[in-house]
């Protein structure tokens, strides 16, 4: 295998979930923050921050859990794990990746580089929250939702209150879905020592993904409504509650499988959040 394909795997751009679950509701708060019409560029230079963030956060990430991951059956061959790449390789990818990014806000306001990095720090630091925080999903959260505040700063060039509680609903989605995640290692975290959501939830992990998840819509409707969204916006929260339920179907007799399937499931609830609110502004009263 050769090193751009190691690299790529290494970013995980073969499985572009992640890139989704942060993609979703960056782009819901660019569609909030301008009222439904976005800049172009905007939407462009955002588009390619999370995917390069992403990427950047998956390579550091498995630099911090070089260690960790031989023991975990799902990342065992990863390509830092088995010794295919070196140490200081992941580093120089996230450092060229992060560098990127930042290039392209450089056209943006203050406000909206202050807040880059911020969210890098944020980034860079997740890793080593499952050393000792009991529920690092929610610092995994604010890293995946910090998108949201930054959206509304490069618009508005500042950042509202509606911004930070869609960060926090952002948050409870993440614990929601990533507890689905920490399911299916359950047994590999509790051997090495890992810390996760579904480990501290135990046998509440499933009523706690739930109440995770009712907790965002409710924080997400509330926002919607605050800004005038009606009738496409809680057609697409329905389908985005359906999909919640479609998921308890799915995690509540804790097959590994099917909470890996209720996980990757999750970019479909993010999609259809981002269709309601495009959809209400550019059909329904939110145009107006």
């Amino acid at each position: 295998m050769n090193r751009l394909s190691l690299y790529i795997r290494l970013v995980r751009l073969d499985k572009p979930i992640g890139i989704l679950l942060l993609l979703w509701p960056t782009l819901s708060a660019l569609w909030l923050a301008s009222a439904g019409r976005p800049d172009p560029m905007l939407v462009f230079i955002f588009t390619l921050g999370t995917v390069l963030m992403r990427s950047a956060g998956c390579a550091i990430n498995d630099y911090a859990d070089r260690d960790f991951d031989r023991h975990v059956k799902r990342t065992a061959e990863r390509p830092l794990t088995s010794g295919r790449i070196r140490g200081w390789e992941a580093v120089m990818v996230a450092a060229v990746l992060a560098i990127v990014s930042f290039a392209l806000i450089l056209p943006l306001n203050a406000i909206t580089k202050e807040l880059s990095v911020a969210a890098l720090l944020i980034a860079a630091s997740y890793p080593y929250f499952k050393r000792f925080f009991a529920i690092p999903q929610a610092y995994l959260g604010i890293a995946f939702g910090f998108g949201i505040p930054m959206a509304f700063a490069a618009v508005q060039e500042a950042v509202p209150p509606a911004a930070w509680l869609l960060l926090l609903g952002n948050i409870f989605w993440a614990v929601a879905y990533d507890t689905e995640y920490a399911m299916v290692d359950r047994d590999d975290d509790l051997r090495i020592g890992i810390k996760t959501s579904a480990i501290t939830f135990g046998r509440h992990d499933v009523a706690a993904v739930m109440t995770c998840y009712a907790a965002s819509f409710a924080i997400t409707l509330l926002v919607g409504w605050q800004y005038g969204l009606r009738g496409w916006f809680l057609a697409g929260m329905a389908v985005a509650a359906g999909c919640a339920w479609y998921h308890y179907t799915l995690i509540r007799e804790r097959d590994r499988m099917r909470c890996f399937a209720a996980f990757l499931h999750n970019n479909w609830l993010g999609a259809a959040v981002f269709a309601g609110i495009a959809l209400d502004y550019a059909l329904g009263r939110g145009a107006a």
